[in-house]
């Protein structure tokens, strides 16, 4: 797959990482993964339609959705409620509207941003691979998935 089309996603978190929530970030080394189901039990899905279409799954354990979403919050929170799962999914939202500024394609769309919690399973298409890629954070880990149809 052409990291022309990976790169503002990451770019995108990065940024929101360093800036937003304000911690540290390094981004670990990509594999594939062989199934949809998360490693983690937070997931907040960005959907992808038009000239390219797919989907990116930013996962979070229930710790690092809490830290981080306290982080951007400016207050500890303790559990996945609604103020959490806000939070988990404004910083979605922030990644896919960075990352729509730097796609190459004009022609696309991507979703508000679904946040899923417990345990899940997100429906990638079956006949494209999954790229998986670990985030670090001073909040914790979480793991970048990305599934992209692109034409040509």
């Amino acid at each position: 797959m052409d990291v022309r089309y990976i790169n503002p996603f990451l770019t995108a978190i990065k940024d929101v990482f360093e800036t937003m929530i304000e911690v540290s970030f390094t981004i670990g080394k990509p594999c594939l993964k062989k199934d949809g189901v998360p490693s983690h039990e937070v997931s907040s899905i960005i959907g992808i339609s038009g000239e390219v279409t797919g989907s990116v799954a930013i996962n979070f354990s229930k710790e690092t959705a809490l830290q981080i979403a306290s982080a951007l919050l400016g207050d500890q929170l303790s559990e996945l409620d609604e103020d959490c799962l806000d939070a988990i999914g404004e910083i979605a939202n922030m990644v896919a509207g960075s990352a729509k500024n730097g796609f190459p394609v004009l022609n696309t769309s991507l979703s508000v941003p679904t946040v899923v919690i417990g345990k899940h399973k997100v429906n990638y298409p079956s006949s494209i691979p999954i790229i998986s890629i670990p985030c670090e954070t001073g909040e914790g880990h979480f793991v970048v998935n990305i599934v992209l149809n692109v034409p040509g």
